[in-house]
């Protein structure tokens, strides 16, 4: 039996011996889905075998909620089909033919409009079987198992060892964070690497930092230097980093010996490696802190000095393929559409950055044989993993569509780029601190928070605080650059994460205030529909609710959390209107009933919608 003639069917029915209540058949089938299926349908009839178009959300409510151009991209091939002699003639002749093919319980109406688009407005009988499910699958709603059987990784934070965690690495860290997220809520196995910075020259150039004060403080014990580097802050750590690039513009040599203490760490040089694995442990204990404010868990850190023996394998295959050449003392890999070859090897007999993302495809594609790996990290890194993708490719490491690089924006200050190397670095921890700070006072200056206790004072501010960061990064394309404004990130009007969280919240004190009266909640959900008709606004709620799984796709498809979180504010921005504009709780009728419900399906959508991109929701705010 057909899904559409499924659809149509009334309180119930029996399908292959098994019952089936309406309304849970009803909200099986996504209403974009059912339309998409009419649409291919219709064009098969018509002999239009291939067709590539997208279902768009009009920008105004009168103009229904999905609305197509076929009839003006397809003029040419569908019109003697159709006898038409305009776009707007053949969109009317199509919009006829998918009235007879969609089912009448989803669509309300279907409609040409001119020059020549088609309009679907849903039925206010599928959005109230939305709201239904909602409250049905709870946490699960909005869940799919499209990825099931699939694999990704996901490459992000990756923040450079012995340097603070700069708001630099914010971007990375939480956007990689939100697609691991998704891509989880959607079936997939993800599996998120954080492929920390802890090989390279920088090595060389803080253990000579540091040998020349173990030497100016008279250190010569091993046990000596030891105690000295375990004294030394991440902060500390930065400055000598930071001095050693001062100081090394007017001194070529220290560069030279620099590269030469990386060397010796490569070779595994007992002192060289000594310091560097007291740097390492130190590093990744501050950033654990950072991890646990931001509430980001990673499943696996792998840092690039794991991959010294794979390194030696790509070398080994690079020179058993002929690819590997020598020029000016480095070793490089010519790649046909790049002017400048991918270096390997340093002049100085060095690794490269690509030669350990190289080595790293390797392993990961051995490990776990993934679909997708995506690289989520700075625009600036642009070239470089063209250069590391073609590379693997003719390797024959993996096909290049499993590989997407993610770039994001920056996030800049006053001076432009921020820059560790000019000691220029914004301390992410310090940030954080600040935006906890000023949301308690914009908690207190609002008086949300007066009849709570100093515990959950805080916690709320610390929710609220980290939340704002989160979300004014995340509500932007990863693409653009971000120049941080407090005022816009801690406010709760508009397009900001605490207007969310404070949407929700207001949810749940409706909600708080029905069990109160004696409501009984989960009976709500297990009850029928109310014979209620909604008026507009409330209709426009659930409008909004029915684009949440197809949002979450899209985002994953596009590999762009800012389409899950611009959802999220409309839907808040139209809860909010219907709130401020009517009564929920009065005296238990078919309308009280209907508005909780709608409550509860609102506050259900925000939260899953929320935990896919990082931010906690609140009961009380």
């Amino acid at each position: 039996m057909a899904q559409s003639k499924l659809l149509a069917m009334e309180e119930g029915g029996i399908v292959n011996n098994k019952i089936f209540i309406w309304w849970v058949i009803m909200t099986s089938m996504e209403a974009n889905k059912e339309i998409k299926a009419a649409i291919f349908k219709v064009m098969a009839e018509a002999g239009l075998k291939k067709i590539n178009f997208t279902l768009e959300k009009p920008n105004e409510a009168k103009q229904g909620d999905y609305a197509i151009n076929i009839a003006l991209t397809e003029f040419a091939a569908l019109k003697e089909k159709f006898s038409a002699k305009t776009p707007f003639d053949l969109a009317k002749k199509i919009a006829l033919r998918l009235k007879q093919v969609v089912a009448s319980s989803v669509i309300e109406e279907i409609k040409a409009m001119p020059p020549g688009f088609i309009n679907f407005h849903l039925s206010s009988r599928y959005l109230m079987n939305l709201m239904k499910t909602v409250l049905m699958e709870k946490e699960n709603f909005g869940r799919c198992q499209n990825g099931e059987g699939k694999t990704v990784v996901i490459d992000y934070s990756a923040p450079n060892i012995a340097k603070p965690f700069g708001v630099g690495h914010l971007r990375s860290t939480i956007i990689g964070q939100a697609l691991y997220n998704i891509y989880e809520f959607l079936g997939y196995k993800v599996i998120g690497d954080n492929h920390i910075g802890d090989w390279g020259t920088q090595f060389g150039k803080l253990i000579y930092q540091i040998e020349k004060k173990a030497q100016k403080l008279g250190l010569t014990t091993k046990k000596a230097k030891e105690k000295m580097i375990n004294s030394l802050t991440i902060k500390q750590l930065e400055k000598l980093y930071v001095d050693f690039h001062r100081r090394a513009d007017d001194q070529p040599l220290m560069e030279k010996q620099a590269r030469a203490w990386f060397k010796k760490l490569e070779d595994g040089d007992e002192e060289a490696k000594m310091i560097w694995q007291i740097l390492v442990a130190s590093s990744m204990k501050e950033y654990e802190k950072i991890y646990d404010m931001l509430s980001i868990k990673i499943d696996f850190v792998i840092g690039e000095s794991f991959y010294q023996e794979e390194m030696k394998k790509v070398l080994l295959e690079t020179k058993k393929k002929n690819l590997l050449q020598e020029s000016q003392g480095a070793k490089v890999i010519v790649i046909e559409g790049f002017e400048t070859p991918a270096m390997l090897i340093k002049s100085d007999g060095a690794t490269t950055y690509l030669l350990r993302d190289l080595a790293t495809i390797k392993y990961r594609q051995r490990r776990w044989r993934p679909d997708l790996i995506i690289y989520e990290t700075g625009a600036d890194h642009k070239f470089h993993f063209r250069q590391v993708f073609a590379v693997a490719v003719m390797l024959n490491y993996i096909d290049k569509e499993k590989l997407v690089y993610i770039p994001h924006g920056m996030i800049r200050g006053l001076e432009g780029k921020l820059s560790t190397r000019q000691g220029k670095t914004i301390h992410l921890e310090t940030v954080l601190e600040e935006a906890i700070k000023r949301a308690g006072r914009l908690a207190d200056e609002a008086g949300i928070v007066k009849n709570l206790s100093k515990g959950q004072q805080k916690e709320i501010a610390k929710e609220v605080g980290v939340g704002a960061i989160k979300y004014n990064d995340l509500k932007q394309n990863p693409k653009t650059d971000i120049v941080f404004d407090w005022e816009k990130v801690l406010r709760l009007k508009g397009n900001s994460g605490p207007y969310l969280q404070y949407t929700g919240a207001r949810c749940q004190s409706v909600m708080q205030k029905a069990k109160e009266k004696g409501w009984n909640l989960e009976g709500i959900k297990k009850e029928k529909l109310p014979s209620y008709q909604p008026n507009s606004a409330e209709l426009s709620v659930l409008r909004e609710t029915c684009y949440f799984r197809e949002t979450i796709e899209r985002a994953a498809f596009a590999f762009a959390p800012n389409l899950l979180a611009q959802f999220l504010y409309r839907l808040a921005k139209q809860y909010n209107c219907f709130y401020d504009n009517y009564r929920i709780l009065q005296n238990k009728s078919q309308k009280d009933f209907f508005r909780l419900s709608l409550t509860a399906a609102t506050a259900q959508t925000l939260e899953n919608g929320l935990r896919l991109l990082g931010l906690a929701t609140l009961e009380k705010m």
